[in-house]
C-alpha cells in the first residue's frame, strides 16, 4: 500500500505557447468577426485546461459553456441554438466553449455542427470545441480548423513536475516519472499523486509498475473495450504486439495469426467460429487500419488496454504472439513475447531457472550483431533480461546495455531511468564505469555539460584497470564536454597524456556499450585525436598536424559512424573544410544505414559547421534545419542548440531579423541552462552580424565587444576569433578604432595558425579598415587576392563591398562601381539579401542602377525579396502595418523594417506612390500576358493550318 503525495495545483500552463497563440488570435478577432477552433488531443494532454484558460482570458463579452443534456441529448433545435447565440452576441461578442464534444450523442453533435455552419463571421460568436483524438473525429466537426495538442516537450514536462512537487523529487525518481509519463501532463500528475513523500524523495523503492492500470485508467477515463469479445482481443493483441515494434503500428497479418492461436483447441463439440480477417468486420474506434498495418490512435490508450487486461489474458496473448513470430523466424521478438508470457518480475520459485535461461538468451541475442534488430528492440530485450536477472552485478550490466541502446535509438528519456535501475554498489568497477560512460554521453547531448564532464571523468577512472581503451574514449568524451563548456583549463587537463595501458578488446558478445566497444576497437584513433587536440589548444600546430591528420585519414577508409565523426571533427580543427564535409557526409550515411537516430543530428552538425566555415550558408542552413528536427525528435537539446546557432548565423546574412532573433533566443535558452559556451558564442555572433548587415554598427560593436575583447565575458576560446572581422568592421564604423586594434594581434596569430582558410583575407581587410588612405588601397587588393585563394562568395563580397564604399568616398566612381557590382553579384549568389541591399544602396548613391534591374515599375519590383514583395502588395491594397503583420504571421516591427527597405529600393516616399507603382507593374504584367496569349494563340493557329 503506498501513500499519496499532495500535488500542488499548477499556477501556469506549460509548453503550450503555440496553441495559446492560436486561441488568442481567435479571441482577439471576436470584436470584429466570429470564428471556430477545434482543440484535439489524446486524453490527459490538457484540452480542458486550454478551454478554461481561454474562458478566463476573454474579456470582451460573455462566455457560454455548452454541454449536452442530462441523458446526453442537446434538448434544443438548431434554430433555438442559433437564436440564443445571435441574441447573446448582439450587444457584445460571445465565446462559446464546448468541452469533450466527442462524448455527445449523435443528435447533439449534429445540432451543434449545423449551428456552426450556419453562423456567419458577422455574428461575432467564437466557438471553441475540444475532442479526444483517441478515436475518429465526428463528421460534424471534421471541417473545423484544428489545434492539435502533442505531448509536452521534456522541458515543459520537467517544469510541470517541479511545480507539482515543489522540486523535492529525487533526481532518479524525477527521471523515471518523466520517462513513464511520456509528456502527458495528467498522467504525470497522477503518478506523483500515487507516490508517498518517502518514495518521491528516493528513500523507498518506487512501486512497480510505476504507471499501473489504475493510474492509466484514471487519465483515459476508464478501461477501453471493444463491442465484442473479438474486438477486445483485437485491441489487446495490437497493444501487446506494439511493445516490440519500433513504430506505432503493427503487422495486421501477425495480429490475425495470433488471434487465431487464441481460439480454444477444437473438441468433440461444435467447431468454433473462425477468426475474422483484418478487414472482415469494422475496426474498433480506437484503432486505424492503414494498408496491412494496425495502430492505436492514442499511445496512451494502447498502454491502458494492455495494463487493464487480466494477467491471464495478457499472458495468453503474448504466448500467441510468440508462437506466431517464432513460426515466422523472428527469434528475438518471439523470445521477448515468450518472456512476457511466463510471468512478471517476481515469478514463482519453480520457474526461476527457466526465467534465468530466458534472460541469458535475450541478452545474448541483443548483443549479437548478426540478429537483425533495431536499437530500440535491443534496448527492450536487454531491459527485459535485466528484469529477469537475479544477480545484482549482471542485472546492472544489462540495464546499462539497455540504456546505451536506448540512447543510440534517440531516446535519452528512456536511457536515464534504465541507468537509475542499473545502480548497484556491489557491481564491478567496469560495470559502473560503463554506466557512467553512458550517463555522461547522455548529459553531453541533453543536459548540463559540466555534469557530463564529471560523469565521463568518473567513467574513465572506473574503466582504467579493466578496460583501458574504453577509459581513453571516456576521457576524450570528457574533453568534448569541457570544450562545449568553454573550459580551456579543464579541457587541457583532461587531454593530459594518459599512462601506458593495454589495448585488448572486450570479449565478443559482451553486454558492454556499443560506443565503448567501437572506441576500444580503434585505440590508436582515440590516442591520436587526444594528442592532436591538446597540441592544437597549446598553440603547437607543428605537433598537432600529424596526429590529427592520421585521424582524418582513417576516416577515408572507415565505415563506423563514430570514427567518421571523429575524422570530421579533426578536419574542422585543422581547417580542412573539404575533408570535414566528406567525413560528415559519410558519417551521416553510416548512421542512417545503422539506424542510429542519435548520431544523425551530430553528423548533420559537423556538416553544417563545415559548410558555414566554407561560406556556403544555404547548404549550412539545409543541414542545420534537418539536424534541428532530428535533434528535437531524439531528445538532444544541446545538439539542437548548436543547430539553432548555425541557423541564426545563416539567417543573419538574409533579410530575416525575426528568424535570427527566434533561433538566437532558443539557442541561448538552452546554452545558458546547460553551460554551452560554444553555442552561446555562435548565437551572439549571429545576432551581432544581423545588426551589422542591417546598418546598426553601434549595436553590433556593443554585442561583439563582449565576445572578443579581453575580459571574463570573452566568448568561447575556440570560437571568439571567428567573430573578430565583424567586430573590427563594426568598431571602425562606430568610431572605436582602439578597440579594433586591440584584438588584431590575437587575430593575426590565428590567421598564421592556418586553421581557418578565410582568416588571412579577413586580416588584410581589417588592416585596410584601420589603415590611412595611402595604405588601404593595397590592403584591400591583397585581401581580395587572398579571397581568390581561399574561396567563399560571402566573405569575398564583403571585402569588395567595403572596398567599393572606400573608393566611392574617395571620389573614384568608376572603380567603385566595379567593386560594388562584384559585391552585389557575390551576395546574390550566396543568398545574402541584407548585404545585397547595402551594395544596391551604394550603387544608387553613385547614380548607377544595379545591374540587371532594367527600368520601369515591373523591373523595380524585381529588386524586392519575396517577403518584401508580399508586404508591398498588402500595403498597396490599403492594409495597415498591423493588418499586414496579422496576414503574414510576423511582427509589426518586421513589417516596419521591410517596408522601409521597400521604400528605399523603389525610391518612393509614400504609400500612395507605392500603390501607384504596384498598380503600374500589375498592369504591365497583364499587358505582357495578353501579348503572350495572342502570340501562343497565333502559333497554335499556324500549327493547326500546317
Amino acid at each position: 500500500m503506498t501513500g499519496e503525495t499532495t500535488v500542488h495545483t499548477a499556477v501556469r500552463i506549460h509548453g503550450r505557447s503555440t496553441q495559446r497563440k492560436a486561441l488568442r488570435a481567435l479571441l482577439d478577432a471576436l470584436p470584429h468577426h466570429g470564428g471556430h477552433l477545434l482543440v484535439a488531443g489524446e486524453p490527459g494532454l490538457g484540452r480542458t485546461t486550454l478551454l478554461r484558460w481561454a474562458a478566463r482570458t476573454f474579456r470582451a463579452g460573455p462566455v457560454l459553456h455548452l454541454g449536452p443534456g442530462p441523458d446526453g441529448g442537446a434538448h434544443v433545435t438548431v434554430e433555438q441554438l442559433l437564436d440564443t447565440l445571435r441574441a447573446a452576441s448582439a450587444a457584445a461578442p460571445v465565446l462559446v466553449c464546448a468541452d469533450d464534444a466527442h462524448l455527445w450523442d449523435a443528435p447533439a453533435r449534429t445540432a451543434l455542427g449545423r449551428a456552426v455552419r450556419r453562423l456567419s463571421t458577422a455574428d461575432r460568436v467564437g466557438l471553441l470545441l475540444s475532442v479526444a483524438s483517441d478515436r475518429a473525429v465526428a463528421p460534424e466537426f471534421a471541417r473545423l480548423p484544428v489545434v492539435h495538442l502533442d505531448p509536452l516537450a521534456p522541458s515543459g514536462a520537467a517544469a510541470l513536475l517541479d511545480d507539482a512537487t515543489d522540486g523535492v523529487a529525487a533526481p532518479a525518481v524525477r527521471e523515471q516519472l518523466l520517462a513513464e509519463a511520456e509528456g502527458n501532463p495528467a498522467l504525470l500528475v497522477a503518478l506523483v499523486r500515487r507516490l508517498s513523500p518517502a518514495e518521491l524523495r528516493g528513500h523507498r523503492p518506487l512501486p512497480r509498475p510505476l504507471a499501473d492500470a489504475a493510474a492509466l485508467a484514471e487519465v483515459v477515463g476508464g478501461a477501453p473495450s471493444g463491442q465484442s469479445a473479438h474486438a477486445q482481443d483485437l485491441l489487446l493483441t495490437v497493444a501487446a504486439a506494439g511493445r516490440t515494434e519500433d513504430g506505432t503500428d503493427v503487422d495486421a497479418g501477425l495480429v490475425h495469426d495470433a488471434l487465431r492461436r487464441l481460439l480454444p483447441e477444437p473438441g468433440p463439440g461444435p467447431r468454433a467460429e473462425p477468426v475474422p480477417g483484418p478487414r472482415a468486420e469494422p475496426v474498433p474506434e480506437h484503432l486505424v487500419l492503414a494498408g496491412d498495418r494496425l495502430r492505436f490512435r492514442s499511445p496512451l490508450v494502447r498502454r491502458t488496454v494492455h495494463a487493464t487486461a487480466t494477467p491471464e489474458r495478457r499472458r495468453a496473448v503474448h504466448r500467441a504472439l510468440a508462437e506466431a513470430l517464432e513460426t515466422g523466424g523472428h527469434r528475438l521478438t518471439g523470445l521477448l513475447h515468450r518472456s512476457w508470457s511466463l510471468g512478471g518480475p517476481e515469478p514463482a520459485p519453480a520457474s526461476v531457472d527457466r526465467l534465468a535461461a530466458v534472460a541469458d538468451r535475450l541478452a545474448a541475442m541483443a548483443a549479437d550483431g548478426a540478429v537483425p534488430a533495431s536499437h530500440r528492440l535491443r534496448a527492450t530485450a536487454y531491459a527485459r533480461a535485466a528484469e529477469l536477472t537475479a544477480d545484482g552485478a549482471r542485472r546492472a550490466e544489462r540495464y546499462t546495455a539497455a540504456a546505451e541502446q536506448a540512447l543510440l535509438a534517440g531516446r535519452p528519456d528512456r536511457a536515464r531511468p534504465l541507468l537509475a535501475a542499473a545502480r548497484d554498489s556491489a557491481a564491478p568497477a567496469a560495470v559502473r564505469g560503463r554506466a557512467e560512460l553512458v550517463r555522461g554521453v547522455t548529459e553531453l547531448r541533453d543536459g548540463p555539460v559540466g555534469d557530463a564532464h564529471q560523469s565521463l571523468l568518473l567513467a574513465a577512472s572506473l574503466l582504467a584497470a579493466d578496460a583501458p581503451a574504453e577509459a581513453a574514449a571516456a576521457a576524450l568524451a570528457a574533453a568534448d564536454a569541457a570544450w562545449a563548456a568553454g573550459d580551456l583549463p579543464a579541457c587541457l587537463a583532461t587531454l593530459a597524456p594518459e599512462p601506458p595501458h593495454r589495448t585488448e578488446n572486450p570479449a565478443p558478445g559482451s553486454d558492454g556499450p556499443a560506443d565503448a566497444r567501437s572506441a576500444a576497437a580503434h585505440p590508436a584513433a582515440v590516442h591520436d585525436h587526444r594528442v592532436g587536440m591538446r597540441a592544437l589548444l597549446e598553440g603547437r600546430l607543428d605537433r598537432a598536424g600529424a596526429p590529427l591528420g592520421q585521424v582524418v585519414e582513417r576516416g577515408r577508409t572507415e565505415d563506423r559512424p563514430q570514427t567518421l565523426l571523429r575524422s570530421a571533427a579533426a578536419a574542422l580543427l585543422l581547417g580542412d573544410v573539404d575533408a570535414a564535409r566528406s567525413g560528415g557526409a559519410r558519417a551521416l550515411a553510416a548512421a542512417r544505414q545503422l539506424g542510429s537516430d542519435t548520431l544523425v543530428p551530430q553528423a548533420l552538425e559537423y556538416l553544417a559547421y563545415a559548410e558555414l566555415r566554407a561560406g556556403r550558408h544555404p547548404q549550412a542552413r539545409t543541414h542545420a534545419e534537418e539536424g534541428l528536427r532530428t535533434a528535437l525528435r531524439t531528445g538532444q537539446r544541446n545538439t539542437a542548440a548548436h543547430h539553432r546557432a548555425v541557423l541564426a548565423l545563416a539567417a543573419s546574412i538574409e533579410e530575416e531579423p525575426d528568424v535570427v532573433a527566434r533561433h538566437v533566443t532558443a539557442a541561448l535558452d538552452t546554452a545558458r541552462r546547460h553551460g554551452l559556451a560554444q553555442a552561446a558564442t555562435l548565437a551572439q555572433w549571429a545576432a551581432a552580424r544581423a545588426d551589422l548587415g542591417r546598418g546598426r554598427p553601434f549595436d553590433a560593436a556593443d554585442r561583439l565587444g563582449l565576445l572578443v575583447l579581453p575580459g571574463p565575458a570573452r566568448g568561447h576560446f575556440a570560437v571568439w576569433r571567428l567573430a573578430v572581422p565583424c567586430f573590427v568592421e563594426a568598431a571602425v564604423l562606430a568610431g572605436r578604432h582602439e578597440d579594433a586594434r586591440t584584438v588584431l594581434t590575437d587575430f593575426a596569430d590565428w590567421a598564421a595558425f592556418g586553421a581557418d582558410p578565410q582568416a588571412a583575407a579577413q586580416l588584410a581587410r581589417c588592416h585596410a579598415l584601420l589603415a590611412p588612405g595611402e595604405h588601404a588601397d593595397a590592403l584591400y587588393r591583397r585581401a581580395l587576392d587572398r579571397h581568390d585563394e581561399a574561396g567563399g562568395d560571402f566573405e569575398r563580397a564583403r571585402t569588395a563591398l567595403l572596398y567599393g564604399k572606400w573608393l566611392r568616398r574617395r571620389r573614384r566612381p568608376r572603380e567603385a562601381r566595379g567593386r560594388l557590382g562584384t559585391a552585389l553579384a557575390g551576395f546574390e549568389r550566396c543568398g545574402a539579401g541584407v548585404w545585397a541591399a547595402q551594395a544596391r544602396d551604394e550603387l544608387r548613391a553613385l547614380g548607377a542602377a544595379p545591374q540587371g534591374t532594367g527600368t520601369g515599375a515591373p523591373a523595380c519590383l524585381g529588386l524586392l525579396t519575396p517577403q518584401q514583395l508580399r508586404i508591398a502588395r498588402h500595403v498597396a491594397e490599403g492594409a495597415t502595418n498591423r493588418e499586414v503583420a496579422l496576414a503574414l504571421g510576423v511582427s509589426t516591427r518586421t513589417v516596419d523594417y521591410h517596408l522601409r527597405k521597400v521604400f528605399a529600393a523603389l525610391g518612393v516616399r509614400s504609400r500612395l506612390e507605392l500603390a501607384r507603382m504596384v498598380g503600374e507593374a500589375d498592369q504591365a504584367h497583364e499587358v505582357q500576358g495578353a501579348r503572350e496569349a495572342r502570340r501562343v494563340g497565333s502559333y497554335e493557329k499556324t500549327g493547326a493550318q500546317h
